[in-house]
């Protein structure tokens, strides 16, 4: 097979072949995909541009420097954006869902076993996202409320702490709200996004005028030229050409929101055209600039480019929309980040949190309080450390191409492996990729020391907590395994030795089917009898986003009092168990959710007399273990018909 699997259901509004309401809807998503999916790389041009110069402004700075940053950046959006993402990368749909985490699980199948390299790649991806969804929103606000200065009426009074201060209240304002839900002014997302692309395209239609000439930026040898001519001040220039990409991996994570075809177009159609025609102002007003000022000193060019685009008499109310338009870009990774945390959940990588519902008819709309407050945390600490966008700009660039390579390395797997491309094929089209990815990645480390450290920080904890995590698990698995009988063994004692039974039914759960659960062995031993329907139920989570009703559940009869039920849950559902269970009809067995107990074996861990960094591995474990949400609550159990019983583990 040399093509990607068929569109899933969730492509198939897009075709727009069904008549009105068919285009209807596709408009709708489309509209949809402008508010949620574009908002981080639409607010780029406020710091994309303006940075990326003052990287240039190191040295000599005429002519050839802004064609050059003007060819890096739109063939950046040309060949990372279009080429990677929109051509290539959405085409690799897990059942329609995208992500690192539904890419890896996708590389996964595509192998046909775990393998320990596309884990490991998988983790350092959602370690690195975890950064990007901190950083994101600091600089967002932060380089929309500096706009504020460019107002000749406000220049005295937005003073850099003002500038912090304002920034502080909008964003702890926003994660305040998350508990609210969104769904309510989410619909407003879309609307006030296609103002603000409009917006910027006008702003760049009015000053390409002033220097037509930009328009030959196109040609990528002027960026070439200027990488060749300007050694390492080139590289660091490289790397503040990624701020102009920030955001283009929410086109293949929202793609199970929006489907394919409608972030394409909504890509193609309007929101390149803008990023082109409003960077490409810049850049004409950074020409004129030089033809008028002929200025040519270093620093000359270190200006708010955006801002004073636009006439004095806007600039107030473009600070507004660009605010709005950085909050609906914060809020989109803050929720990417919650999705990607139920994901990682789902696969066993993080402890299971407590997720609130924010939405009764929509399943994606969803917050976590504890990762909430960890991002909130982290915004306001960055805000406080690095106190303006300029500075925060050095540490984006690394979370963002490093989620990027890793991204491409995944998909290298899939169309090798699942599409069966020839060696040829995919050397010819994804090695080009991966070397700009690498190329941006390794020209963003030379800003390790000014601020690319922060999200290599950040993503390291997070693959310390997710290596704990798994190690821990591991271990207490392996204990179980040992230390529990087989459930063959058991019934077959059973057999030989019949209880006492009473009326009702138990339900046992347990996370290896395989083996007696602990909670049923400790009812035995200190109740002395079963109940006349014993149901040992194990969750099991796919490498598919979702699972059909009708083949959530396997069912087999080990005696007339015994069943043993598999649940299957795909990585982006939320496990509710008493509703599975309530849809099964087993001839023989009474499975009335009235009269069902929930037997759950709650663990006690201990730490062992390790010493060093095992000993403080094992420390985080029981503390994340500790903080976990309680299981009645992860596979919505009633509380009313939980029994636990209570064992201590040593790790």
């Amino acid at each position: 097979m040399n093509n990607p699997p068929p569109e899933s259901r969730a492509d198939a509004p897009d075709k727009g072949r069904l008549g009105k309401g068919a285009r209807r809807r596709f408009a709708g998503l489309m509209m949809g995909s402008i508010g949620v999916v574009f908002g981080d790389i639409g607010t780029s041009p406020i710091y994309g541009f303006k940075t990326a110069i003052s990287q240039a402004a190191r040295g000599r700075v005429g002519d050839p420097e802004v064609f050059g940053v003007l060819s890096l950046t739109l063939w950046a959006l040309i060949i990372v954006v279009t080429v990677k993402y929109v051509l290539l990368i959405m085409r690799a749909g897990n059942r329609g869902e995208g992500g690192i985490l539904s890419l890896m699980a996708l590389a996964q199948t595509a192998v046909g076993h775990r393998t320990r390299a596309i884990l490991v790649l998988g983790i350092c991806g959602a370690a690195l996202f975890y950064g990007d969804a901190i950083i994101t929103p600091a600089i967002s606000v932060l380089s929309a409320v500096e706009g504020l200065k460019t107002a000749p009426a406000l220049a005295n009074a937005i003073t850099p702490s003002v500038e912090i201060t304002i920034s502080l209240v909008v964003l702890i304002a926003l994660f305040l709200a998350q508990s609210r839900g969104t769904g309510k002014v989410a619909t407003w997302f879309g609307p006030i996004c296609l103002v603000w692309f409009v917006a910027i395209t006008a702003m760049g239609l009015a000053h390409i005028p002033e220097a037509p000439r930009i328009l030959l930026s196109i040609n990528p040898l002027y960026g070439l030229q200027f990488l060749g001519d300007h050694g390492i001040i080139g590289l660091f220039v490289l790397g503040s050409v990624s701020l102009t990409i920030t955001g283009a991996e929410a086109l293949y994570a929202d793609m199970g929101h929006f489907g394919r075809r409608p972030i394409q177009s909504a890509w193609m159609f309007i929101v390149f055209p803008a990023l082109a025609m409003n960077y490409l102002g810049q850049g004409a007003s950074a020409l004129h600039f030089l033809s008028t000022a002929a200025s040519h000193a270093p620093g000359a060019l270190d200006r708010d480019w955006f801002f004073e685009m636009a006439p004095v008499a806007l600039r107030v109310p473009l600070v507004v929309l660009a605010t709005m338009a950085g909050i609906i870009a914060s809020q989109a990774v803050i929720s990417g980040a919650y999705s990607l945390s139920s994901s990682a959940m789902q696969m066993g990588l993080l402890p299971r949190l407590e997720v609130r519902r924010t939405s009764d008819t929509q399943a994606g709309q969803i917050y976590l309080p504890t990762v909430n407050f960890a991002l909130m945390l982290g915004v306001i600490l960055l805000v406080g450390i690095f106190k303006n966008s300029d500075a925060l700009a050095d540490a984006y660039g690394l979370a963002v191409t490093g989620t990027m390579s890793v991204t491409t390395a995944l998909a290298t797997v899939v169309v090798r492996r699942m599409w069966r491309w020839s060696l040829l094929r995919t050397s010819v089209v994804v090695t080009p990729l991966l070397v700009v990815d690498l190329a941006l990645f390794g020209a963003n480390s030379l800003k390790l020391l000014s601020g690319g450290w922060v999200p290599l920080a950040i993503g390291g904890a997070m693959a310390l907590l997710i290596y704990t995590w798994l190690r821990g698990s591991g271990i207490i698995s392996e204990k179980a395994r040992r230390e529990r009988i087989p459930l063959s063994d058991f019934l077959t004692s059973l057999a030989r030795r019949p209880r006492h039974q009473v009326p009702g039914t138990a339900i046992y759960m347990t996370s290896d089917a395989a083996l007696t659960p602990g909670a049923l062995l400790h009812n035995l031993k200190h109740n002395g009898v079963l109940h006349k329907v014993n149901v040992i139920v194990s969750v099991v989570t796919t490498d598919e986003p979702r699972v059909a009703p009708e083949t959530r559940a396997q069912v087999k009869v080990l005696n007339p009092s015994f069943l043993r039920i598999t649940l299957a849950f795909g990585f982006m559902e939320t496990p509710d168990v008493p509703a599975a269970i309530a849809r099964l009809h087993v001839p023989g067995f009474s499975l009335d959710p009235a009269a069902t107990s929930y037997f759950l074996g709650r663990r006690t861990i201990v730490p062992t007399h390790d010493h060093g960094l095992r000993h403080l591995q094992d420390l985080l474990f029981i503390a994340l273990s500790r903080n976990s949400a309680d299981p009645s609550e992860v596979f919505a159990i009633p509380p009313g018909r939980v029994v636990e019983m209570g064992a201590q583990v040593a790790v």
